[in-house]
């Protein structure tokens, strides 16, 4: 068990060194060009995934009763992430087969990929934080549910930001106020569309799109399940000081 600590200690400190990261020339200059590319996509397309964010979120703050799982208690951080792992596993198969579905249907069907897969992250995520022993039933909970997702999905610049208030998540918290319809949904769904719309878009090429679909999703399931294990390691005693 010291083993797993000692190396997931190490694995926390490597994750946030990546995250403190200075912006560099590539970081700035993918960042302006995606949102160049962002600018030419239809305005269907546009107007489908804002529509998918502002949903999610809301589901989120509002819906979490339907989804809520009671927190775990009494285990080891190694019982802990063994869990979470499996559910990453689960979720990411879930994902690509949604995405080769999606992908192989065409350019209508393709279009239904974002909220299907956002409502996949979302649900694993409520599985993360109860697994880690967080309950969600507090909206400050859910909050930083949507916090993991931005740091997940947004440029390197944007993601700092966000990286700082999750790291002193105990006194922001303290302060934020009792309504949650303060939470800045327009630039969390920007950050989000800027970071895939490139990836996902050739989702929706005849051909390729079912392959496009499982490799893409794969990843940022992966990628959000790493983000969410090290966000949830940082609100635990044995991470603080890392």
């Amino acid at each position: 068990m010291k083993d797993y600590i000692l190396q997931s200690q190490i694995e926390h400190k490597k994750w946030k060194k990546e995250i403190r990261k200075k912006v560099s020339i590539i970081d700035r200059i993918t960042s302006s060009s995606q949102k160049k590319f962002n600018s030419l996509l239809p305005e269907k397309y546009h107007e489908i995934v804002t529509s998918a964010v502002k949903n999610m979120v809301k589901s989120v703050l509002f819906g979490y009763q339907y989804i809520t799982k009671e927190p775990y208690k009494n285990l080891s951080l190694k019982e802990r992430e063994d869990i979470a792992r499996n559910k990453i596993n689960y979720y990411r198969k879930s994902a690509r087969i949604e995405g080769v579905a999606t992908g192989a249907a065409g350019l209508l069907v393709g279009l239904a990929d974002f909220p299907l897969l956002l409502g996949i992250k979302v649900k694993l995520l409520y599985d993360l934080a109860a697994i880690y022993g967080f309950d969600v039933r507090d909206y400050k909970e859910r909050l930083y549910i949507l916090y993991i997702i931005q740091l997940s999905f947004s440029s390197r610049n944007y993601g700092k930001k966000i990286f700082d208030i999750m790291e002193n998540w105990d006194e922001y918290s303290e302060n934020l106020p009792n309504d949650i319809n303060n939470f800045d949904w327009k630039s969390f769904q920007q950050e989000y569309r800027d970071y895939l719309d490139l990836a996902k878009l050739l989702q929706l090429v005849p051909g390729i799109g079912a392959a496009v679909g499982f490799y893409v999703n794969g990843k940022l399931l992966n990628k959000l399940g790493e983000t969410a294990i090290n966000s949830y390691r940082m609100r635990l005693e044995l991470f603080r000081k890392i």
